[in-house]
């Protein structure tokens, strides 16, 4: 064989590897609407920047006849490339193979990828569409699924994990998602389940819709397992390489900063008016967010789930920023079972990676009721309380209005180790909302008044105006100062670039035991 056969060979194994499931397979992929693997990482990727690995790699299974039906990259395209100039790994299920099923060889070339993001400290992105284990390979891909959520918990805290979902996710193949820091699905053909609406109508009876059990509506709504759902694929990669753009490559790094457009000390003269003047009137703290922050920086997380609590990424003075706040709009802003659950995370997520975190504060307290208890509000709140004490980011807290009970405690109060605290002139901190405070400490007198409409009245306006503001709480020194609203945004660049070099030292421990 001539040194141009085997040139030729090489050749022909590579392009067999980039065809993939064949012609047929492609076709039919693109006829769901969906791209193929490698089409994704294409159009991911800064253009030439791709490093493909173990792009010939094939499985070894000689049952049910697989010895015979072998494909160079068994099913999974893996590598690295450049998304703005900065190195990430990426992998992508390949469906025209075996139906992207995974399998030992499979998960090897998976695996090495995510190692070698831990190594080199880059993030990590998996572009999901797969039917599952390849059940030919048996045992092996059980083994090659639990090697990959091993290296996903490995690597939690220490390289950003993001996850896409662009078809079936079944089964044991939905876990490893889940573990990643954020999770997109695209509208319409994806799915994720642990098990299908067949087993499920032969086990239980029920009957139920692939989009009703695991689409994207479902989990971006009622689940919370997705942060994301753009309507097609080229949207949903758009928005990766969005999210990328905030986030440093691991957790031994700042956030990248831009180069700032926006005015340090510009001031947003429409938001006093912002906050109503009638304490139950709602409105939308997405406005206070962006006036605040850089323009046209805010890119909200979890949009659609527990709509009560704001999340999302700005820029302050181009710095990369977390968001929280209480949204007026949806529940009054009371913190309840699923917002403490979607905070905390979030919160989390920030203080893994050095992103510091920015807390809007309208919180009237915590979602009264049976279903809420039963639930368990009390250990989940607990979550959301554990995650900003345990948080040693840069914690910068704006009272715009009620700030209530434990819920006031809860939300990067001065208590749990926020560095500073603001307040608007319209905030009201106290125990309770005046209303409530009335009718504890006034029960006797309320009795035996004659108007006790009138009376009660008198009574809350009394209690509003000697405790439900923010001077008290001044007077002790539990906010830093009471601040203009227009002034907000020079104060919190002035103090996020003061608390740049923030340390702080725990105790030696294993690690905590938040109240899962």
């Amino acid at each position: 064989m001539t040194h141009e056969d085997d040139v030729e060979d090489l050749r022909e194994r590579k392009e067999r590897a980039r065809e993939g499931g064949g012609a047929k397979r492609i076709e039919a992929q693109h006829g769901k609407g969906k791209m193929t693997a490698r089409e994704r990482i294409d159009y991911f990727l800064d253009d030439d920047t791709f490093v493909e690995v173990d792009q010939l790699r094939e499985h070894r299974s000689t049952n049910f006849e697989m010895a015979d039906r072998r494909v160079p990259g068994d099913g999974v395209v893996t590598g690295y490339g450049e998304v703005n100039g900065r190195t990430v790994f990426v992998f992508a299920h390949d469906f025209t193979v075996f139906g992207g099923s995974l399998g030992e060889e499979f998960a090897g070339k998976v695996c090495k990828v995510m190692d070698k993001a831990m190594e080199t400290g880059a993030p990590i992105v998996g572009l999901n569409d797969s039917a599952g284990a390849r059940i030919q390979e048996g045992i092996d891909s059980l083994a090659g699924y639990a090697d990959i959520f091993h290296r996903n918990q490995l690597a939690s805290g220490v390289v950003p994990q993001i996850s896409a979902i662009m078809g079936p996710c079944a089964g044991g193949a939905v876990y490893s998602p889940a573990i990643t820091d954020f999770v997109f699905m695209v509208e319409e053909t994806s799915h994720m389940f642990i098990t299908g609406p067949e087993v499920i109508e032969t086990v239980t009876g029920e009957e139920v819709t692939f989009d009703e059990l695991g689409g994207a509506d479902t989990h971006a709504t009622e689940s919370g397992v997705a942060h994301f759902t753009p309507a097609a694929e080229k949207r949903a990669l758009d928005e990766i390489r969005f999210l990328l753009s905030y986030l440093p490559a691991n957790n031994a790094e700042d956030p990248p900063r831009v180069g700032p457009w926006d005015d340090p000390g510009r001031r947003d003269e429409a938001l006093p008016e912002v906050v109503p003047e009638a304490p139950q009137q709602p409105y939308d703290m997405t406005r206070v967010v962006e006036g605040v922050v850089d323009e046209d920086s805010f890119f909200e997380v979890a949009s659609r789930y527990a709509r009560n609590l704001v999340t999302g990424f700005a820029r302050l003075d181009g710095h990369s920023v977390g968001v929280v706040g209480n949204q007026p709009r949806v529940s009054a802003g009371t913190l309840d079972i699923d917002a403490s659950l979607k905070g905390a995370r979030f919160v989390r997520f920030c203080d893994a990676f050095n992103i510091p975190i920015l807390t809007f504060v309208d919180v009237p307290g915590f979602m009264p009721g049976k279903d809420q208890e039963k639930g368990g509000i009390i250990k989940h709140g607990a979550k959301l309380l554990y995650a900003y004490s345990e948080a040693t980011v840069p914690l910068l807290t704006v009272i715009t209005r009620k700030a209530y009970g434990g819920a006031y405690d809860v939300m990067a109060s001065k208590h749990v180790g926020a560095d500073v605290n603001y307040a608007w002139p319209t905030a009201e901190v106290a125990v309770m909302g005046p209303e409530g405070a009335v009718n504890i400490l006034y029960d006797d007198e309320l009795d035996a008044a004659d108007q006790v409409d009138r009376k009660r009245r008198e009574l809350i306006d009394e209690y509003r105006d000697a405790f439900a503001n923010p001077y008290i709480a001044a007077e002790r020194g539990y906010v830093d100062d009471v601040v203009e609203p227009p002034e907000t945004r020079a104060r919190l660049v002035e103090d996020l670039d003061t608390l740049a070099g923030k340390r702080v030292d725990h105790p030696d421990r294993k690690h905590g035991n938040i109240p899962l």
